[in-house]
């Protein structure tokens, strides 16, 4: 399949970071918010990088001058209707998700690929809510979307062999790494990673040590390069709150239950980086 033009929904962190790369590979793109404040942010983070970039004498005025040819906004959904591919990266909730999915399956032509950002949802039940159940998959980013290689590609249980190899080679033209996984809670790096997360928590909650030495102890002796419950600041606890959850449901296992901390920080509003506290004070 030849994709020419991407549509994104969502400006947040992870929609602005995708139309970015997306631009940045030649692609046209579609980005689309209803709020637009979020818009306006996004797209002035996504020309603040492009200005950095020339600045530094990565690219030319050429370059950024074809860039911002190629990138388009809008508040509506119906702005997708020429695109080839759309990657939807709104708020993790499957109500909302299906919603989206419903309403793009009506405007988009019968070619173009749906696709989730989701972290932890069912492609198989997002893709339900569409009348081209073999066109919809997941396609999975990490943050920061521009610096981090990695997308999980994960098939729904209708998607067809055509629409991942379309999907997996796009993700190749961005210049990022494919990894196809089946389509379980979490895939692959969440399955493993947020529980290490929530026992991070429950440590933290049990009084084991601070967050400073629980993080200190993962990064040197574990090799990771960021501590767990910095980590989990960086994400949003709300988000990992979100994701935890759902795997206790979806596996009914005892060790997916989040840790009660989680909830109290989610309860006070300390979701983190974004609030400025979390398991640290990001307002010192």
């Amino acid at each position: 399949m030849d994709i020419k033009k991407i549509g994104i929904l969502g400006a947040g962190t992870m929609g602005a970071g995708i139309a970015q790369v997306c631009v940045e590979a030649g692609f046209k793109v579609m980005l689309v918010e209803i709020e637009e404040g979020i818009l306006k942010g996004a797209l002035s983070k996504i020309s603040k990088a492009w200005q950095k970039s020339l600045e530094k004498g990565k690219i030319d005025d050429a370059t950024k001058t074809s860039r911002e040819a190629l990138l388009e906004s809008s508040g509506e959904l119906s702005s997708f209707k020429d695109c080839d591919l759309v990657i939807e990266a709104i708020v993790e909730e499957i109500s909302v998700k299906k919603k989206v999915f419903k309403a793009m399956d009506e405007i988009c032509p019968d070619h173009t690929i749906l696709a989730s950002n989701t972290s932890a949802l069912s492609i198989t039940e997002i893709a339900a809510s569409t009348s081209r159940t073999d066109r919809v998959a997941g396609m999975h980013f990490f943050n920061p979307v521009p610096v981090m290689k990695l997308v999980e590609v994960i098939p729904g249980s209708d998607t067809s062999e055509s629409t991942i190899e379309a999907v997996v080679n796009l993700t190749k033209g961005i210049g990022k790494e494919p990894v196809v996984a089946k389509e379980t809670p979490g895939f692959i790096v969440n399955r493993i990673l947020n529980p290490l997360v929530n026992e991070a928590a429950l440590a933290y909650q049990e009084g084991v040590a601070s967050a400073e030495e629980i993080d200190k102890a993962m990064k040197l002796g574990a090799g990771l390069p960021m501590g767990p419950l910095a980590l989990a600041d960086m994400v949003g606890l709300d988000i990992v709150l979100h994701v935890t959850e759902t795997f206790f449901k979806e596996f009914g296992e005892p060790k997916y239950r989040p840790a009660l901390v989680l909830r109290q920080k989610v309860r006070a509003g300390h979701l983190g980086v974004k609030t400025g506290k979390g398991f640290y004070d990001y307002a010192k």
